[in-house]
Order: structure tokens, then C-alpha cells, then sequence
């Protein structure tokens, strides 16, 4: 059995089979004698393999994780490394391509003391699932993405250098006097081990001459199709061999053929497998570089066992796992479970170019010094993170960009878009005074202008703005910022309304400040209008001419008239009576929203459209909305890779389809969706959109050829 112990998983238990206890005629002594036994474990304490210089890659929080295995296992390609160091740097950090995101991870893992994201080149692959055969067809992309940037660069012709090989096939007719010869060129090897025991039995096997007959004739163009001899023979091998293993020939749950060492030798010699006009003079000895394997009790789970270098031992890279092992003694314990489905071979006579040391000069200066001011800012964080506090800022702008409930959306990721809050760090031992200093010249606006209110949470209101008989003024300006945040709210982090007034003003008695919001049944939407201060014996009628104006109404217009309540996480409305006043505390800092009172006639024609028509329907809506993100089958190779919506959790499948066709600007009928567990959504469903979507809060999609 075999385990590594870390922070995350500190504890393991181990399955034996009961009967392995039991008497066996081969032994001397019973497992188990006057009802105990004794279990011998071996411990090994490891270094933390960072020391080494061997970082991982965080687990990207879906189904597997074969990329992983895939970005190590070319990562330890050193000679493959530094030439995708000398690719052109793209100014665009967005990474808009596979080798511009791998030159980035490649560095990452070069110099960080951290696990590493490999989230950006995902992206380039569209589903977050891949099967086993993804991993060839990742590598192959990777290459031809590679090979098309080295262009006319530094590192021209690295691939071809590094993993093209030569292979001759030849066919023969048997009844006809037809032959053709052809020389190809190939990226990697797929071996069928089907009926093999060893490496050579399958290389044997795959240049051996084949029959093609009965069903699998050959096609000429003069004779038709006609029974003839092929065979295959390598012309040359690369320095790098990939080879894969057609792990679907033969019974995965035996893993008898993977899981013998003498099946995947760590030296073979390839000179026997060309053809006999080849140059021999040329040394074809290959050790074994990386064996890439998929967990057969979990085959979303891959890992990759490599030998980063060749005079020091293999390495287990299990996404953010790594792991020192002895193949020689833990091999059975470390495959156990396992397949392999991809082997990676370095030519002996080569091993010292391919596997040379990276060093500083190696890499893009501007990338490494990117990292390492990454890494002096992450350092500064740990030592003197705790002389700072976080404060935030919530200007009239946001209040005004935001269409959902409340006054800002500062923490629901679910149900409407985040409002984009300033953030700043700021020492807790600095001023208010210095504070606004600060602010005044980070926004241009006049200090005696910004007066800041902070942002408190009820659990019968929610977040409001204090009343202003607490709102931060300039008897505040000699306390320091953490006295300031200790003395008004509970939050992290200080969050603060800033109010830029129009001129200085002193407020001598203490008024009640409210936001306004117009909501527009028409077109299903709520407009902010900015801010309002009464006093608390004003009466709701008493802000209609306000109301007038702002939406340019004409005077004695009907309205209706409610205030926002949130009562434990949930918001509701309440419709304001015209002769009552505003003493009531929780309307201070809150929102009001308002519309023209309809006639039944218009009441029908909104019902008859489809349309919310009244506010408390519409704020019924909003909380039954969400953000669903959309992601291309094809990843980045699509125009538009991923996007998000907003969509009620009512919406037929149908509704959903209509929303994404107008936000692609194509056919709906061109249009596949799949769900998070990659499982193809039938277009013909009754589902709603809460249904379909299950635990998951996005939907792959995929833009056909032709109809459906």
C-alpha cells in the first residue's frame, strides 16, 4: 500500500482482503495468533519537493485532470522548454494562444515555490472532461500551435528536431502488378498490445506484413480493390519517442500487461525496428523519460511518473502531489490501480542536450521578472499583511450600474452580476485624515467635497447605509482607519458609500438619505436615479415632485410606491402609503423604487407580451434569476470561447436556447447543449433551466453545421 501524507490528507486508511490472514499451508506462522496481529509500516519522511525544484499543478476543479500530466510530462523536456522561452513574448497577458498560456505556466513552474494554474491553456480544449485519447490529440495540438510560433524565430525547427521521426510504407498487390511506396513523417507511435507481453513484442507486431483482404481490400485506381501485402518500417526515430498505448485492445481491469516493470523497460534499443537501408552507425538507445497513467478506480483521475533527470530518481506528479518513488521497490504499489497510456523515451546519445539545466538567461527576462515580483509581492504579503486592512468603495456610478436588488451586489455570485467595487489597502495606522488624502487625489475630486458613509448589515434589512447621525465626519479625521472600521461595522473589510456633494455643507439637524429606482415594466428593468435626503417627518407624497422630475413625468402622474426589505438573505417589497411618513428607521439608507400605476387595459397588454408588469413580480423574478455561464466545445479555437448569462431558473429549455441563439447571433436550430457532467441535453425536454443545470451553474454548447 502507498500513500503520500500532506497537509490535505493527513489520514489514510488501508484495504487488505481478509483472507490473506488466514492460515496458508506456505507459511510458517499464522498472520494472526491469540487474535492479534502485528503490522510493520514503512515511513519515509520527504523533503518538501519544491526544495528539489519540482512544483505542481492545482487540480482545476472539474472532472479530471490529464492536462496536468500532459504539461509536466512536456515541461521536463528541458531542450522543449527553453525553446518555447525564445518565442516572442505577446504583449496581451489575456493569453489569446496555446503557446503564449504554456510559455506563462512553463515559467511559473520554473520559479515559483507555489503550486501552479494551468486554467488559461484548459480553456484551449473546450470541455472540461477528456477521455484517454484526448491526451494524444492535446499533445499534438500543443506541437502544431508551437511549431507554427517558432517560426522564423530562435527555436525554428525545434519540433521537428525534437519528435518527428521517418516511417516507409509499402504495398504490394497480390493478383495485380501494382505496388506503392510512401515515406511519411509522425509526431508519435500507437502500439496495440493486444496479445503482447513486452515493448518489443508490440513494436515487432507493428511493422510485421499484413494481409489486406475480405473487407479491408486495398483501393487502386486502375484495378479497384484487390487483396494485397502491406508493412510498415522506420525510416528514423526522434530523440524524444512518444509512444501511446492502445489501451482499448486489451482488458484494462487485468492491468497485467502495464503493471510489470519488464513490460516498460527503462532501456531499449530501436535499432532492430529499421529498415535495413538505414544508417546503423547512429546509436538508437532510448531510456525511459515518463510513463503517463490514468487511475482505473477513478478514470478522470491522471498522473504522470517522470525522471527529470537522468542521474537522480523518478518523480510522481499527481496535480499539486509531487512525489519522490523508487520504481525499483514501490513499483507494484505506485501503479497499483493503474494503466499507463503514454510512454516517453529520450535517445541515450542525446540525453545530455534534451535534459540541460535551464537557467536565468534561459528564460524572457520581462516573464521572470514578472514572477519575481509576483513572488517579492506575495513574501510582503505574509510579513506585513497584517499592518493593512482592506477598505471598499461604493461610488454613485456603482449604486447607478447596478440593476438588481439592493443598492450594490457586493457578495451573490449567483443571481446577478458583481458590482465593481474600488478596493484598496490601506495601513490600519493611517488617518482618516490621510485617508482622504488619498482618496481625494486617487479620484480628482476636492477633499471638502467626498463625505463617506459605511456600509452596515442588519439581518432584517441587509446591507444599508448607516443613518447620518453615524456617518463619518471630520471629528473622525485624528482616529486611525482601524478605529474607524472597529467602531462601525462587523464586515473584513471597511465598506464605504462615498457621497461627492455638489458644495460644503454642514448638516445641522440629521436627515434620512435614500436611493431611488424607477422600474420600467416595458423593458423589464430597474433604472437607478440617484439619491434623496428627507427628513422623518415627510410624508411619501412629499418626494413625488422629485420623482417627476428625474423621470421627466408629468405632475399629478399616479405612482406606485415601494420600499425594499430584506428579511435573513431574501429581499420583498412593500407598497408605501402616499400620507405616511418616513420615521421609520429601516427606510434610512435603503431604496425606494417606483412606477406609474397602470390601467387594467395596459395590465393585459404586459400579461399578454409575457412582461412582469408590476413591481413585486418583477423583484420575484430577481431572485429566482442566475449567472450561467456558457463554454465552448471548442475552447478557445471558437470566436467566442465562453460567456454568461442572465436567465430565470424558470426558463424552458426552449426560452434558453432563444437567449444564447440572440446572444451568438446564429440559428437556435444550430444549437447542442450538454451539462456539467457532459451529458447531451435533449432538445425536445420539459425540464426548466433549475432542472437541467442540477448542481452545476454552467452549460457547454456546441454551434452545428446544419440543423437539428
Amino acid at each position: 500500500m502507498y500513500h503520500r501524507f500532506n497537509a490535505e490528507e493527513p489520514k489514510r486508511g488501508f484495504d487488505w482482503n481478509y483472507h490473506e490472514f488466514y492460515d496458508h499451508n506456505n507459511r510458517t506462522l499464522s498472520s494472526i495468533e491469540s487474535s492479534s496481529c502485528n503490522i510493520t509500516v514503512l515511513i519515509r519522511v520527504l523533503e518538501d519537493s519544491i526544495i528539489d525544484g519540482y512544483v505542481g499543478l492545482k487540480n482545476p476543479g472539474v472532472k479530471n485532470t490529464l492536462l496536468n500530466s500532459v504539461i509536466q510530462s512536456l515541461f521536463y523536456i528541458k531542450y522543449l522548454r527553453r525553446a518555447v522561452y525564445q518565442i516572442p513574448i505577446e504583449s496581451d497577458k489575456s493569453s489569446k494562444s496555446i503557446s503564449s498560456a504554456l510559455q506563462r505556466i512553463f515559467i511559473k513552474l520554473n520559479t515559483s515555490d507555489i503550486k501552479v494554474e494551468a486554467t488559461e491553456l484548459s480553456k484551449f480544449f473546450g470541455w472540461d472532461v477528456f477521455c484517454i485519447n484526448d491526451g494524444r490529440e492535446m499533445i499534438r495540438t500543443i506541437k502544431n500551435d508551437l511549431e507554427n510560433k517558432m517560426k522564423n524565430t530562435k527555436a525554428d525547427g525545434t519540433i521537428s528536431k525534437l519528435f518527428i521521426g521517418t516511417m516507409k510504407t509499402y504495398i504490394k498487390c497480390v493478383n495485380v502488378d501494382y505496388e506503392f511506396l510512401q515515406v511519411n513523417n509522425y509526431y508519435d507511435i500507437q502500439l496495440n498490445f493486444k496479445g503482447c507481453k513486452t515493448l518489443d513484442d508490440a513494436f515487432m507486431k507493428y511493422i510485421q506484413e499484413e494481409t489486406l483482404q475480405d473487407d479491408n481490400k486495398y483501393y487502386t485506381i486502375d484495378y479497384g480493390l484487390q487483396t494485397a501485402k502491406k508493412s510498415v518500417i522506420f525510416e528514423s526515430f526522434p530523440p524524444v519517442l512518444h509512444i501511446y498505448i492502445d489501451q482499448f485492445e486489451y482488458d484494462v481491469q487485468s492491468s497485467f500487461i502495464i503493471n510489470h516493470l519488464d513490460k516498460f523497460p527503462s532501456k531499449i534499443d530501436l535499432q532492430k525496428y529499421l529498415s535495413p537501408d538505414v544508417d546503423r552507425s547512429k546509436s538508437y538507445k532510448y531510456l525511459l523519460h515518463g510513463i503517463l497513467v490514468q487511475d482505473t478506480l477513478s478514470q478522470n483521475k491522471y498522473s504522470a511518473l517522470l525522471r527529470p533527470e537522468m542521474n537522480r530518481g523518478w518523480v510522481l506528479f499527481d496535480d499539486d502531489k509531487v512525489t519522490p518513488v523508487s520504481l525499483e521497490y514501490d513499483y507494484e504499489d505506485i501503479l497499483k490501480y493503474k494503466v499507463a497510456y503514454m510512454l516517453v523515451y529520450i535517445r541515450e546519445s542525446d540525453i545530455d542536450e534534451i535534459l540541460s539545466s535551464i537557467i536565468p538567461k534561459d528564460m524572457p527576462k520581462s516573464l521572470l521578472e514578472e514572477e519575481n515580483d509576483a513572488r517579492e509581492r506575495r513574501i510582503k504579503e505574509l510579513t506585513e499583511g497584517h499592518q493593512y486592512m482592506q477598505v471598499w468603495i461604493v461610488t454613485e456610478k456603482i449604486i447607478n450600474n447596478h440593476k438588481g436588488i439592493g443598492l450594490v451586489n457586493i457578495d451573490d455570485t449567483i443571481h446577478c452580476p458583481l458590482s465593481k467595487i474600488h478596493k484598496f489597502k490601506v495601513l490600519k495606522k493611517d488617518t482618516y485624515s490621510d485617508f482622504k488624502k488619498m482618496i481625494s487625489e486617487k479620484f480628482k475630486i476636492p477633499i471638502n467635497l467626498i463625505r463617506f458613509w459605511a456600509f452596515t448589515y442588519r439581518p432584517n434589512i441587509g446591507i444599508r447605509i448607516i443613518g447620518i447621525h453615524e456617518f463619518i465626519n471630520d471629528h473622525f479625521l485624528d482616529l486611525t482607519m482601524k478605529k474607524i472600521k472597529n467602531s462601525m461595522v462587523h464586515f473584513r473589510e471597511l465598506r464605504l458609500y462615498m457621497e461627492v456633494m455638489e458644495m460644503p455643507m454642514i448638516m445641522q439637524i440629521s436627515p434620512i438619505i435614500i436611493f431611488l429606482k424607477y422600474f420600467n415594466p416595458e423593458t423589464q428593468s430597474l433604472e437607478n436615479l440617484g439619491k434623496l435626503y428627507v427628513q422623518d417627518q415627510n410624508t411619501v407624497d412629499s418626494i413625488f415632485p422629485t420623482l417627476y422630475k428625474r423621470k421627466q413625468f408629468s405632475p399629478n402622474t399616479p405612482l406606485d410606491v415601494y420600499v425594499e426589505f430584506w428579511s435573513y438573505g431574501s429581499c420583498r417589497v412593500e407598497k408605501m402609503t402616499p400620507d405616511n411618513t418616513f420615521a421609520f428607521d429601516e427606510h434610512n439608507g435603503g431604496a425606494i423604487c417606483f412606477q406609474k400605476t397602470l390601467t387594467n387595459d395596459v395590465i393585459l397588454e404586459h400579461v399578454s407580451a409575457g412582461r412582469f408588469y408590476s413591481i413585486p413580480q418583477f423583484y420575484a423574478s430577481l431572485a429566482t434569476n442566475l449567472i450561467v455561464q456558457f463554454k465552448s466545445k471548442f475552447g478557445y479555437k471558437d470566436p467566442t470561447p465562453e460567456f454568461s448569462l442572465i436567465l430565470n431558473s424558470h426558463m424552458t429549455y426552449e426560452a434558453v436556447v432563444y437567449q444564447v441563439a440572440t446572444h451568438l447571433n446564429i440559428d437556435p436550430l444550430r444549437l447542442r447543449f450538454a451539462t456539467g457532467q457532459f451529458k447531451e441535453i435533449d432538445r425536445n425536454t420539459k425540464q426548466e433551466l433549475l432542472s437541467i443545470l442540477q448542481y452545476n451553474r454552467f452549460l457547454y454548447y456546441e454551434v452545428l453545421d446544419v440543423n437539428i
